[in-house]
């Protein structure tokens, strides 16, 4: 039996070690190949001087390395900070300065962005440029000790350290309702049991082949890896550029499982699909999906089976619904996973009735340990369940979502809104704050505010108002450079003077009423 993330690839190398792995283009890995690579890379992260806890963050393309760092980083008592490739650098240089990583892997064509960053993160000790050559580093000015690919290749052997599966694994970092993005901090435990839960309803096997398709920094994307590798599965990595690639790959690969955001699907659902047969399964998460993108995928793939599910990376998934409740009830999200349970408390914490508003709260195996260095945020988020029973030996924390939620009587959830001001597009959680305060940076902006508008595609469209003397062309360039695309505004509005409310703040209300 597995305990830890990494040992499910020690497992899966042991019972079926010629077992295809881990596919990328024409590239296939058996688990003796994935397993062999991991251990040398741990090794070679231990040598460097890697000791227990500290933070390795992997800002990388959606390739092998990108999977062997992430495992890696684990098996050598470390903990995984996978960072999307599609963020800018200001964006990378928050995390690394908030997780206080001590080694970052990543490619030339990213490190060049990164170097005048690198002051700023001043627990970083370790720059290691996977693609390039040891002479090509050893002239490069930068405040930390630089190494190329080189580093993992060796012939030294530097005892693993032992773990548990209360240990740190990893950190993945989401937008909040306010300010910069905060890490959520999981177990070894937590990407276990989620794993555990999802190919116990999806139920997976060595037979299945999954696309990746998702950014592994999500945790919806590395639960691909994780649920692959809990059954011996393949995993195949696609970094794709339109979305017919994904169409294409599917049966180049024989994909039996592929997981997508609603945005994309609604763009795969409008495009012809092969006739296929081997599609076990589809699933959604990260927002509503369409009645119409249901229908026309259904209609595309009659024999694949479509999983509507809900999440939050605080807590992983909490919700799925089985495919044979989506005519009756294609609005909902679903009843719990397995292994969790789901609660709708109202504003004095006691349990909703039938079809009274509540926010969702979710309590077992999954509920992450917390924000990494945020005790403010983590008290927020992560707190006991009111009226427990008496004599409980110690207040249990929950994770509570900020969803608000109903129940029908068959004990359905459907999704109502948001409790704060956060964005949900596309399957990423955006901060506001953290889009007004790039655009603020603009000398011309004097104020700036962004909100989420109801969209059929994305769940909701980013909107940005601004109080500013110049074009929206200029806006819109600039966004494109300092945002990544998943946060760049669909609509913007230039206001001579954006309207106060009585504390003298932006009155988001007002623009709200006015635009819609």
């Amino acid at each position: 039996m597995a305990f830890l993330v990494h040992q499910l690839i020690e497992q899966c190398a042991r019972t079926s070690p010629q077992a295809p792995a881990l596919v990328y283009q024409d590239q296939t890995l058996n688990y003796t190949d994935l397993h062999t690579s991991i251990t040398r890379w741990a090794i070679g992260l231990r040598a460097l001087g890697l000791t227990d806890n500290q933070r390795v963050a992997l800002y990388l393309p959606k390739q092998f390395p990108a999977v062997f760092g992430i495992f890696a980083s684990m098996a050598a008592g470390g903990i995984a900070v996978p960072i999307n490739p599609g963020l800018k650098a200001a964006q990378v240089q928050h995390i690394l300065r908030d997780s206080g990583a001590s080694i970052v892997l990543t490619h030339s064509t990213r490190a060049a962005v990164l170097l005048d960053h690198l002051a700023n993160c001043p627990a970083l000790q370790h720059l290691i440029i996977l693609d390039t050559q040891p002479d090509e580093t050893a002239t490069m000015e930068v405040p930390v000790t630089v190494h190329s690919g080189h580093v993992f290749d060796h012939t030294v052997t530097v005892p693993l350290p032992a773990r548990i599966d209360a240990d740190i694994a990893a950190i993945l970092y989401t937008s909040g309702s306010t300010g910069l993005a905060k890490g959520v901090v999981l177990s070894h435990a937590n990407l276990i049991a989620g794993a555990q839960s999802v190919v116990s309803y999806l139920h997976n096997t060595a037979d299945d082949r999954l696309l990746a398709v998702l950014p592994l920094s999500f945790d919806y994307g590395l639960s691909q890896l994780t649920c692959a590798f809990s059954v011996g599965a393949s995993v195949v990595l696609l970094d794709y550029l339109v979305p017919n690639d994904i169409i294409q790959a599917v049966p180049r690969y024989a994909i039996t499982g592929l997981a997508a955001v609603p945005s994309l699907w609604q763009k795969l659902a409008r495009l012809d699909w092969p006739a296929i047969s081997h599609l076990r399964y589809i699933t959604s998460s990260g927002g509503a999906l369409p009645l119409p993108t249901i229908q026309a995928l259904q209609q595309a793939l009659p024999k694949t089976e479509l999983f509507v599910m809900y999440g939050l990376t605080e807590a992983f998934r909490s919700t799925y619904l089985p495919p044979d409740q989506l005519q009756q009830r294609p609005n909902s999200i679903g009843k719990a996973i397995p292994n969790a349970q789901l609660l709708l408390l109202n504003a004095a914490g006691e349990t909703c009735a039938i079809d009274e508003p509540g926010e969702l709260v979710h309590r077992g195996a999954l509920v992450a340990q917390g924000y990494w260095n945020n005790p403010q945020a983590s008290a927020a988020c992560f707190k006991p369940i009111p009226n427990q029973p008496a004599g409980t030996p110690r207040p249990e924390r929950a994770a509570w979502s900020g969803d608000l939620m109903r129940r029908d009587a068959e004990g359905y959830l459907y999704f109502i809104g948001r409790r704060d001001a956060q964005i949900k597009s596309a399957g990423y959680r955006i901060s506001p704050d953290e889009i007004e305060t790039v655009v603020s940076n603009l000398p011309d902006v004097s104020l700036a505010v962004a909100q989420g508008v109801p969209h059929p595609a994305l769940g909701q469209a980013i909107v940005l108002w601004v109080q500013a003397t110049c074009s929206i062309a200029v806006l819109q360039g600039y966004c494109r450079t300092h945002l990544p695309n998943f946060m760049l505004p669909l609509d913007y509005v230039v206001l001579p003077e954006l309207p106060l409310n009585q504390n003298g703040k932006p009155d988001r209300a007002a623009l709200l009423d006015d635009y819609l």
